[in-house]
């Protein structure tokens, strides 16, 4: 059998999200529809943004997942996404910190969406 692994954001406004995370994976989605748009980030792995399914998402609402973009590399790395991130004005949850897993940050969409990096296993 073959898988696959999407992570679904839901998020106000498709179109809008798509932007943003088009913006910071330096990509454009691979499929678009008006409320749903993906992103191949390669073998077996998507990112989906879908609006539509809850109305009027708050920021202020705790969320209790999150994306992580697990990246090839090693502090550095974390270090030069987190800097790039914060020049074009994300939302930066948490610095650059040692998880015990490695160096990570945390980062919010503009819907309130926890988007985390951190190094490869």
């Amino acid at each position: 059998m073959t898988t696959s692994v999407m992570s679904i954001v839901y998020v106000n406004d498709a179109p809008a999200a798509a932007r943003f995370y088009g913006d910071l994976l330096d990509m454009s989605p691979s499929f678009e529809t008006p409320g749903y748009l993906t992103f191949d980030l390669g073998p077996g792995a998507d990112l989906a943004v879908w609006s539509g399914q809850f109305e009027n998402l708050s920021p202020g609402v705790p969320r209790t997942s999150e994306v992580c973009l697990a990246i090839d590399g090693g502090p550095d790395d974390v270090d030069a996404i987190f800097r790039c991130w914060k020049s074009k004005g994300v939302t930066i949850l948490l610095e650059p910190h040692d998880a015990g897993f490695g160096p990570t940050f945390l980062a919010a969409d503009p819907d309130g969406n926890r988007i985390r990096v951190a190094l490869r296993d």
